[in-house]
C-alpha cells in the first residue's frame, strides 16, 4: 500500500506535463496581449481573484511545513499559522486601494515608493522584492524535490527541470495574463483532488482516541504563544514583498471586487492550510508518528499517504506538480514584472528580460536541489521583511510626510543590525549573533532567540530610522542656517535631492528646515 513503481510514477508525472505545457500553451497563444504581459490592471473579478491569491500563497511546501508545525505546537500552533497566512489578505483589501489611488498606473507596490521615496528607495525596495522572490522559488523547488522523491523513487532532477521549462515557455508567451488564467484553472482542480486524497485519508487511517489526550497536542504551549507574535509579524510583513500578490491587488476590477476577492481568499487558504497540516496530529494519534519527531516530523503527510492505496498517492503525485506549477509560474511572472519596473523601469525590451529570468532560473535550481531546510528560507526573508516594511509603510499616513528614503534605508539596516546585536548579547557570541540572521537554530526550539529577533527587528527598524531622521534634520538645519535667506538652492543639490527623495520634493526643500515633505499626494491632501 501507498508505493508506486518508477513505472506508474512516470505514467503519471509526464503527461500530467504535457496536458499544463498544451493547454496553458494554448491559451497564453489565444490571449496573448502585450497591454497585459506585465500587469493586468482592473480587469478581474472577485472569484478568479480569490482563487489566484490562493495559488500565489500555497505552494507544495505546505505539505511539509503546517503538517510539522502541527506535529510540534499541535493544533494551537496550527491555527496561529494558517490565520497568519489567511488575515493578510486583509491587509491588500485595505492598503491596495490607497495605493492604486496613489498610483493608478502602477501594478507594484514598489511603483508607490519610486512615487513616494525616489529612486534610491525604489530601487532598494526592488531588490528586497526580486530576493525575497528569488528564496521563495528556491524553497518551493526544495519542496517539490522532496515531495517527488518522498511520494516516488524516481529522480527529482529531471522533474523539477521540466516543470521550470514548462513554466518558463508559457509565462513567456502570456506573461501575468496567462499565469492568471491558468492558477484559476489548476486551483479548481487541486480542489477536486483534495476532497478525494481528504476522503480517502477518512477511509483508510485509524484513528487511536486513546492516545489523543496523552499526545498534549491539544493543549496550548510556550512555543504556540510565541508564534502568535512571531508568525503575524513576519508574514503580514513578508507578503507585502510578494510582487504577485500586488499584481492581482491592482488587477482587481474595483475595490469592490477586491474587497470581495480578499475575503474569499482568506477563508479558502486558512481552510486549506489547517486541513493539510492536521495530517501532523492525525499522525501522532494513528500511532505512526511521535510528537516532535525529529526524524518524521516534516514527512506526517506523506507517512499517511504510505497507509493508504497506490492509486490515492498518485492523486497526491497529479495534486503535487498542479500545486508547484500554479507557484513557480506565479513567481516567475512576479520576477519579470519585479526585474522590468523595479530594475529598468521598463525601458528594456521584455525579451531581455525574459532571458534573464530563465538564467536566473539556472541558480534557483541549483540552489533548490541542496537546500534542506524550507521553513528556515522562510523565516529569513520574512525577518528582512519584518526590518524594512514597519517603516516603509509609515509613509502612507499623512502624519509621517516627514519620512524620507534615507529612514527607509537606514531603518531598514538598522533593524537588521539590531538583530545582530540582540543575538550577540543574548548567546554572548558574536558568531551566533551573526547566525540569528539566518535563524540558524530554527524556530522550533526552547530558547527565546528566534522570538526576539522578530521583536528587534521592527522595533530596531523605527528606532534607527528616527536616529537617522535626527541627523538628516540636524544636517538639514546647519545647511539652511549657513545660508542666507534668499539663496536658492543649487541645481547640483536639486538633481540629488531628486535622485534621493523624488521630484515632487522639489518645492518644499527649500523652505523647510523643520519638515521634508517628499511625495505630492500629500501636498494634494493638505490643499484641500
Amino acid at each position: 500500500m501507498g508505493e508506486l513503481s518508477n513505472k506508474a510514477a512516470n505514467a503519471i508525472l509526464w503527461p500530467t506535463y504535457v496536458v499544463v505545457l498544451v493547454s496553458a500553451c494554448l491559451v497564453a497563444y489565444w490571449f496573448r496581449d502585450s497591454k497585459t504581459f506585465l500587469s493586468a490592471n482592473g480587469t478581474q473579478k472577485a472569484i478568479p481573484l480569490a482563487f489566484n491569491f490562493l495559488a500565489s500563497s500555497v505552494g507544495v511546501g505546505v505539505l511539509s511545513t503546517f503538517p510539522k508545525i502541527a506535529n510540534v505546537d499541535g493544533l494551537q500552533g496550527l491555527l496561529v499559522y494558517a490565520l497568519s497566512c489567511g488575515l493578510p489578505m486583509f491587509l491588500f483589501a485595505f492598503l491596495g486601494p490607497r495605493i492604486r489611488k496613489k498610483v493608478p498606473d502602477g501594478f507594484l507596490l514598489t511603483e508607490w515608493v519610486f512615487h513616494r521615496y525616489g529612486y534610491a528607495c525604489g530601487l532598494y525596495i526592488g531588490l528586497c522584492t526580486i530576493l525575497t522572490l528569488f528564496l521563495f522559488t528556491v524553497s518551493e523547488l526544495a519542496s517539490l524535490k522532496f515531495c517527488i522523491e518522498t511520494l516516488t523513487g524516481i529522480n527529482a532532477l529531471p522533474v523539477i527541470i521540466v516543470e521550470c521549462l514548462i513554466t518558463t515557455l508559457y509565462t513567456s508567451v502570456g506573461g501575468f495574463r496567462i499565469s492568471f488564467l491558468t492558477d484559476t484553472l489548476q486551483v479548481s482542480i487541486i480542489f477536486v483532488l483534495m476532497i478525494i486524497v481528504a476522503s480517502a485519508m477518512g477511509k483508510y487511517i485509524e484513528i487511536d482516541t486513546s492516545k489523543i489526550q496523552p499526545s498534549g497536542l491539544l493543549k496550548g504551549s510556550k512555543l504556540g504563544y510565541q508564534l502568535i507574535y512571531i508568525l503575524i509579524v513576519a508574514v503580514f510583513t513578508n507578503d507585502l514583498f510578494m510582487s504577485g500578490l500586488w499584481l492581482r491587488t491592482f488587477a482587481a476590477r474595483n475595490d469592490k471586487d477586491l474587497l470581495i476577492g480578499c475575503s474569499i481568499a482568506f477563508f479558502l487558504i486558512t481552510a486549506v492550510l489547517i486541513v493539510i497540516g492536521v495530517t501532523g496530529f492525525i499522525a501522532v494519534w494513528a500511532g505512526l508518528v511521535e510528537v516532535h519527531d525529529p526524524e518524521l516530523s516534516d514527512s506526517c503527510f506523506f507517512v499517511l499517504l504510505a497507509q493508504m492505496p497506490s492509486w490515492v498517492v498518485g492523486f497526491v503525485l497529479v495534486f503535487v506538480a498542479m500545486l508547484s506549477t500554479c507557484t513557480i509560474d506565479t513567481l516567475q511572472s512576479a520576477l519579470v514584472s519585479s526585474i522590468s519596473n523595479d530594475i529598468f523601469r521598463n525601458k528594456v525590451p521584455l525579451r531581455y528580460v525574459r532571458v534573464m529570468v530563465a538564467v536566473i532560473m539556472v541558480p534557483i535550481v541549483v540552489v533548490g536541489l541542496v537546500a534542506q531546510d524550507v521553513l528556515s528560507i522562510y523565516l529569513i526573508v520574512d525577518l528582512l521583511s519584518s526590518s524594512v516594511v514597519p517603516v516603509l509603510m509609515l509613509g502612507l499616513f499623512q502624519f509621517f510626510d516627514f519620512l524620507t528614503a534615507w529612514e527607509v534605508m537606514g531603518g531598514g539596516l538598522g533593524g537588521l543590525l539590531s538583530v545582530w546585536i540582540f543575538g550577540s548579547v543574548y548567546y554572548s557570541s558574536v558568531k551566533e549573533g551573526g547566525k540569528l540572521l539566518l535563524i540558524s537554530n530554527g524556530l522550533y526550539n526552547n530558547d527565546w532567540g528566534a522570538f526576539g529577533a522578530f521583536v528587534v527587528a521592527p522595533l530596531g527598524g523605527i528606532v534607527f530610522a528616527f536616529v537617522v531622521l535626527a541627523i538628516r534634520r540636524a544636517i538639514l538645519y546647519v545647511r539652511l542656517r549657513s545660508t542666507t535667506a534668499d539663496t536658492s538652492i543649487s541645481r547640483t543639490n536639486e538633481d540629488e535631492h531628486d535622485m534621493l527623495y523624488g521630484s515632487s520634493a522639489k518645492g518644499t526643500y527649500a523652505t523647510l528646515a523643520v519638515d521634508i515633505t517628499p511625495e505630492t499626494s500629500g501636498s494634494d491632501d493638505r490643499r484641500k
